[in-house]
């Protein structure tokens, strides 16, 4: 027989908690840093960094679907969770590794990482929690209060892995930030490995997870060719020159066929194709609940760095600490709202689950209300104060406390027995579509200026431009940034010179790739960029575009150093549109959510008793 806790619960249970915690704890860490690294550290457009974001969170959702198959077939729970773990501890090391690097080197060290990370969450997550399960007889009672402590562990992990790697990332040094997450989920694997064999008994004394069968040649080509693929994927745009999002038309398309597929099933009898088509009808509106939700990660970590004053007294907070709001929130809330549903419940007035969805998208909706508000006619310096998006966060987590547990439970109450597995891995790819639609639509941020190309000493030697800032008049360095000075004559010292050039006094062209941009005369501005001023600049095709010079430092065989980077940006960036709606100042961005959600929320809310019907219930509690 299994030991048992004070608590009545077999001691495996907490065992899962621990290992879980360290495994959200790394994912959660690396998430809340991923979209400034690329960034600040990468140089990566914002537009770039969250479609690359999206691919990465929308894969993560996908790939269980592969993990929980060879799982069943073939691996156990047990063996799953090991491969997940290893493949997301080296997953981590690789963006360690990234951080460390520049230019390439950092880019591939990136999809390397990103690419262990996805397949290892498809190996973990579906098995931990199929785990928790067996612990128990069937149909005990005790099994709701189990996933109860057990979600608790990953908002506990969720919680402290943003203070810990933020605090890291932004304070020291991003490299540092992402091997948190790794020793993180090294501790979950080690943990894991060394005591499965006591803690995972059920109370029948019978070991739980153990291996199926070996795995044959036809699984093994499987999981190779899905690593092949999901790098291949990741890599697409940068391998040729294209400016195509497959993993796009991967997950998407899959949303299309995967329903298609199950629904031409003709076994199906009339009661089981419409709760299917319930299940997809509620799968299609949580496409936009985690759509904007999920803009945690990405644009709403980007407006926390640049548009949020964060300064508490003489410190000033990391961005990536925000994050930390919802699962902290969940954890005081999560209460709160059982009890509110059981007094509905006892009062007959209980939402039924479409409507609980429905509220839930009603407060993303209202939390998007509330930051539209806030930046109502703010001027591009200006920022407003971080309680706007802290009341955002806490908004938001109330619309997923309404909408995110009723999910699983409505899914597993109306599918049929024999597709049970198949239609909760549908949900998960609902999931997988909405987290790469948040990254579609966070690269709509509107952005003021935009950087197009980017070089560094140490990798880009011979294309990058160095401003000679000693025959510059030393006057014009310290003018007031809120003038603008004309030179008309200076000297450019290039890395890489014309042939032309014959004179270390000649005005030479500056090399970019394999476009020359001939400067003859050129306006010396004082730009302000994030709080600091970057002081060398020259501004040249009829003011649209700014060359700068700026320093940033590195650590190169453990010796801190200064790399001079070159950077040009577009004053005048062409502002995105969706769907028609130009997306010119953060005030549209925001009403972009408020509009999508609140429509979703009004025609699901209508539809609700329709849905009603068609699953054959009355009511559709959770």
């Amino acid at each position: 027989m299994a030991d048992t806790t004070s608590t009545g619960h077999p001691k495996g249970l907490y065992f899962l908690f621990f290992t879980e915690m360290w495994e959200r704890f790394s994912y959660y860490g690396m998430r809340a840093i991923f979209i400034l690294f690329m960034t600040k550290m990468l140089f990566l457009e914002k537009s770039d960094a969250s479609n690359i974001y999206g691919s990465y969170t929308g894969l993560v959702y996908l790939t269980p679907l592969l993990g929980g198959y060879l799982s069943d077939k073939f691996l156990g729970n047990r063996r799953s969770i090991m491969i997940g773990g290893l493949l997301m501890a080296i997953g981590q090391f690789f963006m360690f590794l990234s951080a460390s690097s520049s230019g390439a080197s950092a880019i591939s060290m990136m999809w390397l990482g990103l690419t262990s990370l996805i397949i290892g969450n498809g190996f973990f997550k579906p098995n931990i929690s199929t785990m928790v399960g067996q612990l128990y007889p069937a149909n005990d009672r005790r099994i709701d209060s189990a996933f109860t402590i057990f979600y608790m562990g990953i908002n506990l992990g969720a919680f402290f892995s943003p203070l810990v790697c933020g605090t890291l990332a932004e304070k020291v040094d991003y490299k540092w930030g992402f091997l948190a997450a790794c020793i993180g989920m090294v501790i979950s694997l080690i943990s894991f490995a060394m005591f499965q064999k006591k803690m995972l008994i059920s109370e029948q004394g019978k070991e739980i997870g153990l291996r199926v069968k070996k795995l044959d040649f036809q699984a093994i080509l499987t999981i190779i060719g899905s690593i092949g693929i999901v790098f291949f994927m990741l890599n697409f745009k940068q391998m040729f020159k294209m400016d195509l999002d497959i993993v796009s038309y991967v997950i998407y398309g899959a949303m299309i066929a995967v329903p298609a597929l199950i629904l031409s099933d003709k076994s199906l009898n009339t009661v089981e194709r419409n709760r299917i088509i319930v299940i997809f009808i509620l799968a299609f509106f949580v496409i936009f609940f985690w759509g904007a939700f999920e803009q945690a990660g990405a644009s709403l970590t980007l407006f926390a760095d640049q548009q949020t004053n964060r300064t508490l007294g003489n410190w000033e907070m990391p961005a990536s600490y925000f994050q930390s709001i919802n699962p902290l929130a969940i954890i005081a809330l999560a209460p709160i709202f059982t009890i509110l549903w059981g007094i509905l419940h006892k009062r007959k007035a209980e939402p039924s689950s479409a409507r609980k969805m429905a509220i839930g998208l009603m407060f993303v909706a209202l939390g998007y209300v509330v930051i539209a508000f806030a930046v109502r006619g703010l001027a591009g310096g200006e920022k407003i104060s971080m309680w706007w998006l802290v009341a955002l966060y806490l908004i938001h987590t109330m619309g997923e406390l309404c909408l995110s547990p009723i999910g699983l439970s409505m899914v597993s109450k109306l599918s049929p027995i024999r597709l049970s597995s198949l239609m909760m891995g549908t949900w998960f790819l609902a999931n997988a579509a909405a987290n790469k639609f948040a990254g579609t639509l966070s690269a709509l941020i509107p952005e003021d200026v935009k950087i197009e190309k980017s070089f560094a000493n140490t990798t880009d030697k011979t294309n990058v431009a160095l401003l000679d800032t000693a025959m510059l008049d030393a006057k014009v360095w310290k003018a007031n940034p809120q003038e603008t000075t004309l030179v008309y004559s200076a000297h450019v010292s290039l890395v890489k010179r014309n042939n032309d050039s014959k004179s270390p006094d000649s005005i030479a062209s500056i090399v970019l790739d394999e476009n020359k941009v001939a400067i003859t005369n050129f306006q010396l501005q004082l730009i302000k960029g994030g709080n600091k001023y970057v002081d060398r600049v020259i501004l040249f095709d009829n003011g649209t575009k700014l060359l700068t010079q700026d320093s940033v430092e590195k650590i190169v065989d453990k010796v801190q150093i200064k790399e001079q980077v070159v950077q040009v940006w577009d004053l005048k960036p062409e502002k995105p549109k969706f769907m028609g709606m130009l997306i010119d100042n953060l005030f549209n961005f925001f009403m972009l959510f408020i509009i999508m959600t609140g429509v979703a929320a009004v025609i699901l809310y209508f539809l609700s008793n329709k849905l009603e019907q068609m699953s054959g219930n009355e009511k559709q509690n959770a």
